[in-house]
């Protein structure tokens, strides 16, 4: 009989991203990085003149940032524990929008805090990957856990019968982070471990529907 299968993101899930780029932009690109709204693209200035940070710089300062400052990164509070503890239970994919280029480094780099998962590397709506994944586990059931709400939406529309958590660990971010509860395209909205331990593990053992 096949295992459950939890489908998890990486960055504001498991591990920060947001806080420790803001760092790197400020100490090694005299950027400041100011979130107030749910506008990335417009988050970023010079810290000399205010001018705002451009969509092509600001992929290839976030390029940069994933080839040489990955180690920056730290584990949202409960994370480990938790994806450990429902590894127990359930088969633990990551399903994270990187290059192919940077699985190993991802995978590595998870390890490096106590995640062993396989990791499945994505571009843009996560849906069609979750799709092929849930394709070769078959699973008995499924989890998906994310932070970004259209993630949730593709999921919903090609996979619906999978129970999906909407989970931003990061504070700066979350409250700017429009809710995929409450649009319809997730189950729940939970944005800490410790409470969104049990409502995975209660899934997981197929308690609830």
């Amino acid at each position: 009989m096949t295992r459950p299968l939890v489908i998890s993101d990486c960055d504001e899930v498991l591990l920060h991203m947001v806080a420790p780029f803001k760092d790197y932009v400020a100490q090694c690109h005299g950027i400041d990085f100011v979130m107030k709204d749910n506008d990335f693209g417009k988050a970023m200035r010079y810290a000399d003149d205010g001018r705002q940070v451009e969509g092509p710089e600001i992929w290839r300062l976030l390029n940069l940032f994933f080839d040489t400052e990955m180690y920056r990164q730290h584990p949202i509070v409960g994370a480990v524990e938790g994806i450990n503890a429902i590894a127990a239970h359930a088969d633990v994919v990551i399903l994270t929008n990187l290059g192919d280029d940077r699985r190993a480094a991802r995978t590595q780099q998870l390890a490096d805090h106590g995640i062993h998962a396989r990791v499945f590397t994505n571009q843009g709506p996560k849906g069609p990957a979750l799709r092929a994944i849930l394709d070769e586990y078959r699973p008995s059931r499924a989890v998906f856990i994310d932070d970004l709400p259209q993630h949730h939406a593709s999921v919903g529309e090609i996979a619906p019968e999978v129970h999906r958590l909407h989970l931003c660990g990061e504070p700066m971010l979350a409250p700017h982070i429009s809710c995929a509860h409450e649009a319809g395209h997730a189950h729940a909205r939970i944005d800490t471990w410790s409470h969104a331990l049990p409502w995975i593990m209660t899934r997981v053992h197929g308690e609830t529907e």
